[in-house]
């Protein structure tokens, strides 16, 4: 199909989403229909002159008014209630431009959501206020219109297309016809952040998302989102199919009124970034697809587990959130308790923080075993976040209930001491569902056992690679550098040490193999060695990296060495640019210079974040390694023995998308870790090796 100006795509989605039914002129609440089926998606079209409102009114107040009377009983029976209702929610669109659009959007949502009361039960008593029903989809009103004038001052803008529900604008698109080959959906993401959210953010107090689309390309993100971060929203096998069938796909899956009300309801958050900013966040589609197979096999009763493999940086831990959610509010589950696994000793990881930054409801922290005992014993119902250590600790049955349903982070560590066999025990009748940003191997029988489900193909009940996450621009595609390859140690060193290191040795081969370790740690940390390296970060840092105001990693192969690159650095680069991140222990007073609390640990975190901030390199040997986001990461020196899941984990902080200026990812390798890509990040899933380019 070619469009034109004929021939629009703001009328192509139209049609799409109406049938093409475009000569009503008032229609009723229930999904659209002709003939007894559903025309289009179930909207009504409604030409923009046919709503009944103003264009400096934002709201279609008779529909809204008509639905607050269909669906609450108590202004049904006093219909001038309905006022007092209107006047709380234009209060909230006419306080925008002093309360910001982000607090005004997150308390319209709880409006939208049922989470606010009015007195209108008996004796005053407070009732919540329905403005949507989210479980009959057929008791609300679905419009869409085209070129929805909304007049703020003097200032007027029309959005292409608006879809609303009893009356509200959930949802703003801009459909660009390409006349000109240099249009793309940019033009239209850029149109509604820039000029459209400044200029009337009045129209954007109610909004869930907004859409831009080319006819060849289909974008949405939530109101304050940088346009480079908008994300497209796939069909699963869709990525071979003609552009203009995976826009007609996009619009089939996404704009449906019962995925917008589940966006709405379920997949939405409000957080407090680190610089104490709040801000909107909104499902990517594989975080939707994942959040709602885990829901409905819960819902199903089985099978009771399911491995999910999400690649490194493509939001697991928002994925987590979103499930815990949902199944937490699910009425069929009746009060769940949700487990949140995490795979480290400290539980303050990125997961964690995720949770406590979106301010979930009824979340409780299991530090210790008898804490988590204490908590299934007296069959708390709330989202448990515990360690994956404290079932090692674990005997017996711990509860015995159904609706205990536990996600667990980094599931393929799991195998370390057969901690899904304990887990299995402790909750013989709970859900399992592993989560990892590594593929599984097919050795890893353990992950397998404790998570694979027979019914899902090729192991995985979801599955979102690192070649999907590239495309969608949810990571970053990464590039490894080698250099100073005379310094390079040989491969089967790496190997042994990288054993040493790990600890997946047998008795046998332990004393033989900690020599070979002991004798690589010295050649890595030869005077000469570190004052040739260091000398060689600090030229390719200050040529390739500060440029562009990124930061760095190095990451050594123990704390010693950590110690060394800091003072080597520090002949190179003036001291405040590097900071050593590691493990101290009581009593080791050669390290005592970097022993840090939690707290004082974020806050250097948090200036490594910071732009303005002189810190930019950070040395580590073990800590960072995994779970830490800070997408200004741009560049890993690697000088440590790495391999397969360890090494994926490692190189992947680097590949989070941050600005237009970040294209990829960069390894530098001074220990000939990639000297073979193929050998050093071995797993069965095919392809897996092309994550690191030279």
């Amino acid at each position: 199909m070619t469009f034109n100006e004929a021939n629009t795509v703001e009328a192509f989605i139209r049609d799409l989403l109406s049938g093409g039914v475009t000569h009503h002129t008032a229609v009723g609440h229930g999904l659209a229909r002709r003939t007894g089926k559903i025309s289009g998606l179930g909207w009504h079209y409604l030409a923009a002159e046919h709503l009944p409102r103003q264009p400096h009114e934002v709201l279609v107040e008779d529909h809204l008014r008509e639905a607050l009377i269909r669906l609450n009983p108590e202004i049904a029976a006093q219909p001038d209630r309905a006022d007092d209702v209107l006047y709380k929610l234009r209060a909230i669109l006419m306080g925008v431009r002093s309360d910001g659009l982000v607090k005004a959007n997150e308390e319209f949502a709880a409006w939208l959501t049922g989470e606010r009361s009015m007195p209108f039960g008996e004796n005053g008593e407070h009732v919540t206020v329905r403005l949507i029903d989210f479980d009959d989809p057929e008791k609300n009103q679905y419009v869409v219109t085209t070129q929805y004038t909304v007049r703020a001052g003097a200032t007027e803008k029309r959005a292409d297309l608006v879809l609303l529900v009893n009356g509200i604008p959930l949802v703003v698109i801009e459909a660009k016809t390409p006349v000109r080959s240099s249009q793309s959906w940019l033009d239209g993401a850029l149109q509604i952040h820039d000029d459209y959210e400044r200029n009337v953010p009045e129209l954007f107090v109610p909004n869930v998302f907004s859409v831009a689309t080319e006819g060849k390309e289909f974008r949405y993100g939530s109101i304050g989102l940088p346009v480079d971060l908008w994300g497209p929203w796939r069909i699963e096998a869709d990525a071979g199919s003609p552009a203009l069938q995976q826009i007609e796909k996009a619009v089939s899956s996404m704009l449906r009124p019962q995925v917008v009300l589940d966006l709405l309801a379920n997949f939405t958050a409000y957080a407090t970034d680190k610089k104490k900013r709040r801000i909107k966040i909104i499902a990517r589609y594989q975080q939707y697809e994942a959040t709602n197979r885990i829901v409905e096999r819960v819902v199903a009763g089985h099978p009771k587990k399911g491995l999910i493999w999400h690649f490194q940086g493509s939001g697991k831990s928002l994925l987590m959130l979103f499930a815990a959610r949902k199944l937490r509010l699910h009425p069929a589950l009746r009060n769940p308790t949700v487990m949140i696994v995490v795979d480290r000793i400290d539980l303050d990881t990125q997961i964690s923080s995720t949770f406590y930054a979106a301010d979930t409801p009824n979340l409780v922290k299991a530090d210790s075993r008898a804490e988590l005992q204490r908590l299934l014993e007296q069959d708390v119902r709330k989202i448990i976040i515990t360690t994956i250590f404290k079932f090692a600790e674990a005997e017996g049955v711990l509860n015995e209930r159904s609706n205990i349903i536990v996600l667990v982070d980094e599931a393929h560590r799991t195998q370390e001491g057969d901690l899904g066999r304990k887990m299995r025990e402790a909750l013989p009748n709970a859900f399992l569902f592993g989560l990892t940003g590594t593929p599984i191997n097919r050795a890893d029988r353990n992950t397998f056992y404790a998570f694979g489900a027979e019914e899902d193909e090729r192991g995985y009940m979801s599955r979102y690679g690192f070649e999907e996450s590239v495309r969608d621009g949810a990571t970053m595609p990464l590039h490894f550098e080698p250099r100073l390859l005379e310094l390079h140690i040989d491969r089967e060193a790496i190997d042994e040490a990288f054993k040493e290191l790990t600890g997946g040795l047998s008795d046998l081969d332990r004393e033989q193999l900690a020599r070979t370790a002991a004798r690589m740690a010295v050649l890595v940390k030869a005077p000469e060695r570190i004052q040739a390296i260091c000398a060689d970060i600090a030229r390719h840092y200050q040529e390739k990296v500060a440029p562009n105001g990124f930061g760095a990693q190095v990451v050594t192969i123990d704390r010693e060495a950590c110690v060394l690159y800091k003072k080597t650095l520090d002949e190179y680069l003036p001291p405040e640019v590097s900071d050593i991140v590691m493990t101290v222990n009581s009593g080791e007073d050669e390290y005592a210079p970097w022993r840090r609390d939690r707290d004082e640990e974020e806050k250097l975190l948090d200036r490594f974040r910071d732009p303005a901030d002189p810190l930019k390199i950070l040395i580590v040997t073990s800590k960072l390694l995994t779970g830490f986001d800070a997408p200004i990461l741009q560049c890993m020196y690697l000088d440590k023995p790495l391999r397969d899941h360890t090494l994926l984990q490692a190189i992947c902080r680097t590949n989070r998308p941050y600005g237009q200026a970040k294209t990829h990812g960069l390894i530098v390798d001074y220990l000939g870790v990639f000297n073979d890509v193929a050998q050093a990040i071995q797993f069965d899933e095919e392809g897996i090796t092309r994550v690191v380019t030279n």
